[in-house]
């Protein structure tokens, strides 16, 4: 009963598959399982829009949506048909095939990263033996949907805030590679599924999770700045810096167009939670032993909203950054801690099981946190900070 109910999913499709004649057998499995993540991922999408709008009304002490549905839970519905109906307008100057294929490329990136990701205990769309290879080759397209949204606007505010994002997005994106290096040195694999069987290993009853190692302690947080500096999220979101740029790089964007863009945006949400929960947080696997029970998918999920809440709650906390404060926080403190934590990991590999290798690799990354910061602070002639309020 366990075993199935772990397995409905697969075992649905297999019975719906049976179905027809087996010359169509192989083409309606892939079907299936594409229509599942183009199904459940805009599902997610819009729970995440409304989990966003409720919890900054919490933190900015108003109701949030709260009108159409019970507790507003349908206003991403209304959303979509208001972007629906809204007049698409395109600058007469804007190259218009590269204008509207922009959002469309943005969102077949965001959904090709999907692919493979186990999302559960024998469900995965492409099993690759590279699977992380594709994920950032797919990731990296992204660059150019901004850069066509940016270029065929004809407008100069569009321009810059498609070069400030590609500029972002690249200079933070060697740290989300070198950060995933970690886990591919410790592993000896880039498939995904290979990744996850190596955590879903339970010792006393707690699992190896690669984030309950300093090495994999340290690449996680990295990469959690990076993702969310990939995703164009506070405090990193300055491509949409209202005050400068308008909105960025869709500023010429109106009605469903402009909703791709959003969609687009909390995918990768979705698919940098996803990616990190499979790397550092064991996948589909349980947080405990005696709770392999519960069906993986559930823990999968599970582990993936709990960072979009994460996401939601630093956007309602931290301030956004200056365009040099990102850019030197990436190449001048990030990326040398991630090289750093190569280092790491490599001495965590090569001097064995026993309490030394986790003090040694502990004490070289707090030292090089320590030492970096204070080289910063002293460049930069930083004082603690002082508040003061009006009289």
């Amino acid at each position: 009963m366990q075993e199935n109910l772990d397995q409905i999913f697969v075992l649905l499709k297999h019975w719906i598959v049976s179905l027809v004649p087996a010359p169509v057998q192989p083409y309606l499995s892939v079907l299936l399982s594409v229509a599942a993540i183009v199904v459940t991922f805009p599902l997610l999408f819009a729970i995440s829009v409304w989990l966003e709008r409720k919890i900054l009304a919490r933190i900015q002490n108003r109701l949030g949506p709260n009108r159409v549905g019970p507790f507003g839970l349908l206003q991403p519905i209304a959303d979509a048909i208001k972007s629906l109906t809204k007049e698409d307008i395109v600058p007469r100057t804007a190259d218009a095939v590269v204008h509207y294929l922009a959002p469309l490329v943005l969102v077949v990136v965001a959904f090709m990263g999907f692919a493979i990701i186990p999302m559960g205990r024998n469900m995965v769309l492409v099993d690759l033996d590279a699977s992380l290879l594709f994920y950032f080759a797919m990731g990296a397209s992204a660059e150019v949907a901004v850069f066509m949204a940016g270029w065929s606007s004809r407008n100069k505010y569009s321009l810059l805030g498609a070069m400030r994002a590609i500029a972002q997005m690249i200079s933070y994106e060697v740290v989300l590679l070198l950060s995933s290096v970690t886990v591919v040195m410790m592993t000896g694999s880039l498939r995904l599924t290979r990744i996850v069987e190596l955590q879903n290993q339970y010792s006393w009853g707690l699992p190896h999770w690669f984030i309950f190692t300093p090495w994999g302690l340290a690449a996680f947080v990295m990469y959690a700045i990076a993702g969310t500096a990939e995703t164009n999220r506070s405090p990193f979101d300055l491509p949409e810096g209202e005050s400068e740029l308008v909105a960025g790089y869709h500023t010429e964007y109106s009605g469903f167009k402009f909703a791709l863009f959003f969609l687009g945006e909390y995918l990768a949400m979705l698919s940098i939670s996803s990616l990190g929960t499979t790397l550092f947080l064991g996948g589909w696997s349980a947080p405990f032993a005696f709770l392999g029970w519960v069906p993986s998918w559930i823990w999968f999920f599970s582990k993936v909203m709990l960072s979009i809440c994460v996401f939601i709650w630093m956007r309602g906390t931290l301030p956004r950054l200056r365009q040099d404060q990102l850019m030197n926080f990436a190449w001048k403190f990030v990326l040398p801690l991630s090289l750093v934590n190569l280092i790491v990991a490599g001495l965590w590999r090569f001097m064995g099981e026993g309490w030394q290798r986790w003090v040694v690799t502990s004490a070289i990354l707090i030292a090089s946190y320590a030492a970096l910061a204070l080289a910063e602070q002293r460049q930069r002639r930083i004082g603690p900070r002082r508040y003061r309020y009006a009289e």
